[in-house]
């Protein structure tokens, strides 16, 4: 289990130190911008809806290792997916990490913030930017925040 644990750790530092679809989208379609108050994380979301798919998606901001890591892996698990399927993902991942129940089976590399809920002050910098995300797909205009 330990081996296991030190995969995640190492998983959640290289997308902190190498985040995948950094950078701002222009021209986009939809756009959110997060904000957790409590530790200073920041996240802004660009993306381009096609047909109800998510076509491209970019992240900017600033955070801690798990916020980064966080958007990162969003970016990679929603991209090219519809619309409900990051939905669902947002509803499990919200779920991984506010229950002690096990990982869905179907979470992939998702399943590295499964640790991160026994560090309740963490969970939001691991949900802020699948909060943004889904604000971006709401058309909400409004800055999200974690509080």
């Amino acid at each position: 289990m330990d081996e296991l644990v030190e995969l995640y750790q190492e998983m959640i530092l290289d997308h902190s130190k190498a985040p995948r679809n950094f950078g701002r989208l222009d021209p986009h379609t939809h756009h959110a911008e997060g904000y957790n108050p409590l530790c200073g994380d920041q996240c802004d979301i660009t993306l381009t809806l096609r047909d109800g798919v998510i076509d491209e998606v970019k992240f900017t901001g600033a955070g801690c290792a798990i916020s980064t890591a966080s958007a990162s892996l969003m970016t990679e698990a929603v991209k090219g997916k519809p619309i409900e399927n990051a939905d669902v993902l947002f509803a499990k991942i919200h779920h991984l990490l506010t229950t002690d129940d096990p990982p869905a089976d179907d979470l992939g590399k998702l399943q590295v913030f499964a640790g991160v809920r026994n560090f309740p002050m963490r969970v939001k910098c691991a949900t802020l930017a699948w909060h943004t995300l889904r604000s971006a797909l709401r058309g909400a205009n409004d800055v999200v925040t974690t509080e």
